[in-house]
């Protein structure tokens, strides 16, 4: 039994191709749409629904396999990286989306001055700015 198969049946999901092909998939690192991730499936697998691939996604979310994000004004996107609650820097020329290390040590964004009873155990933080190449593109237009 692989690593992954192990980590699946750890988190009460069964074991199913799509799943494994999923986890695979995101593995390869980055931060996909589900249009990007179901052509890579697609690419392990004779056949693939794109409703199966977001069904995937949703149990794997659910389980802490897979993290959703949803930047403002993209369509979601899903990365491996979870239970770290590190933050996205997004950039507004061509929606590029890197990963930002939380705060080394005390963590000020998991301890808001009003929580309205809710224990706060994640934070949601987007940076927004241009990347090296649109800000070199940008400095070459003008």
């Amino acid at each position: 039994m692989s690593g992954t198969e192990e980590l699946l049946r750890s988190r009460g999901l069964r074991v199913t191709r799509p799943r494994l092909a999923v986890l695979d998939v995101l593995a390869g690192g980055g931060h996909l749409e589900v249009d990007e991730i179901t052509r890579r499936v697609r690419e392990r697998l004779d056949s693939v629904s794109t409703q199966a691939v977001y069904d995937v996604l949703g149990a794997l979310s659910r389980a802490g396999l897979a993290r959703r994000i949803e930047p403002a004004g993209s369509p979601a996107r899903y990365e491996a990286r979870v239970g770290d609650n590190h933050h996205h820097v997004v950039c507004r020329g061509c929606g590029e989306i890197a990963d930002i290390d939380c705060a080394v040590g005390s963590a000020p964004c998991l301890e808001p001055n009003i929580a309205h009873g809710f224990e706060v155990d994640e934070a949601e933080v987007t940076f927004w700015g241009l990347c090296p190449d649109c800000r070199a593109r940008r400095s070459a237009d003008v």
